[in-house]
């Protein structure tokens, strides 16, 4: 019980003092993120979890292990349809790049109270009232299928409750005011168009808590793994975005890789009484929807491109021979 208790203190502190590195020392000063900079932090969070899965693998032994790895893959992979609702949000907001970064920090940040909150939540749940692992799974199940068959809808935050109450508490400002998510304005306090940015993607993780959280519960019970695994995920998520911001056009049809997880961690959950499935058959089911779900995007945006080109060759054949 000790080693537990300090395990999740070590954890903790270790999450502290990274975010505490990352925004007071090497993000002090707002700045626009480029691809080398997201690309070498990107490496730097990937490192960090191999690392505590290979430490998880000496301490707690092989199954923890794998359990972690699959959990951690999961949480990671879901939390790349969150970076297009984070473009959707910046591009809608209007937010510049140099304080997206400082969005992105403090709304992880809250993310990573959330999820905790819902592990704890789950874990209670489950240990006290196991049927409620059917409901995870039917959920996970029916939310795959959604994601599977959605269609791409133009983003309206004025229609979000979220916002509507936020500048209802707090009216917004005339102009963007640098980083400051609160300003004084004619003597009453205003919100910055950051400060409904924060807001939104507080909403779409708590959207997105609900998906990926009973999804690493199907794969493990153990709450530090499952928390664990969410917080490390979600530490690299910031690095990601600015790694693929420009990219993610090229992966538009990994929603069904995402949605085929879904479906999959939800079915075991609700075979589980009957039929276990080795983790290591989850983990490797995962790694190859995510990659072949990419693969299928890349090569088809890749035809999509020639194609384009092929046409604008053709159209300006006859002006040329001309």
């Amino acid at each position: 019980m000790a080693l537990n208790i300090w395990a999740w203190v070590g954890f903790v502190a270790f999450v502290l003092v990274m975010l505490a590195l990352d925004l007071g020392v090497f993000h002090r000063k707002a700045h626009v993120i480029r691809f080398r900079e997201a690309a070498a932090w990107s490496i730097v969070w990937f490192s960090l979890s191999m690392l505590f899965a290979v430490g998880t693998y000496f301490v707690r032994g092989q199954q923890p292990a794998l359990e972690f790895l699959t959990g951690y893959l999961i949480e990671w992979s879901l939390s790349i349809d969150n970076l297009f609702v984070f473009i959707a949000i910046f591009s809608y907001l209007r937010i510049p790049a140099q304080y997206q970064h400082r969005v992105l920090f403090w709304g992880i940040l809250g993310a990573l109270v959330l999820r905790g909150g819902f592990v704890g939540l789950g874990s209670v749940l489950i240990h006290q009232f196991e049927w409620v692992l059917f409901i995870f799974g039917a959920l996970l199940i029916l939310t795959g299928v959604r994601i599977a068959v959605r269609r791409e809808e133009a983003f309206a935050a004025e229609e979000t409750r979220a916002v509507r109450l936020t500048r209802r508490l707090l009216p917004l400002a005339k102009s963007l005011n640098g980083a400051h998510f609160i300003v004084v304005e004619d003597g009453h306090r205003k919100a910055t168009p950051l400060l409904l940015a924060l807001v939104l993607i507080e909403v779409s993780d708590i959207m997105f808590a609900v998906d990926s959280v009973p999804a690493i519960f199907g794969v493990t019970r153990d709450p530090f793994t499952v928390f664990t695994a969410t917080v490390l995920a979600l530490l690299g998520l910031r690095a990601m975005y600015f790694l693929l911001a420009g990219m993610l056009n090229r992966f538009r049809h990994l929603h069904f890789g995402l949605a085929a997880v879904l479906v999959f961690v939800g079915t075991k959950m609700l075979i589980e009484p009957w039929v276990q499935v080795p983790t290591w058959l989850s983990l490797l089911f995962i790694v190859t929807a995510i990659t072949t779900s990419g693969l299928v995007s890349w090569r088809s945006e890749r035809r999509a491109e020639a194609a384009a080109a092929a046409l604008l060759e053709r159209d300006a054949l006859p002006e040329n021979q001309a």
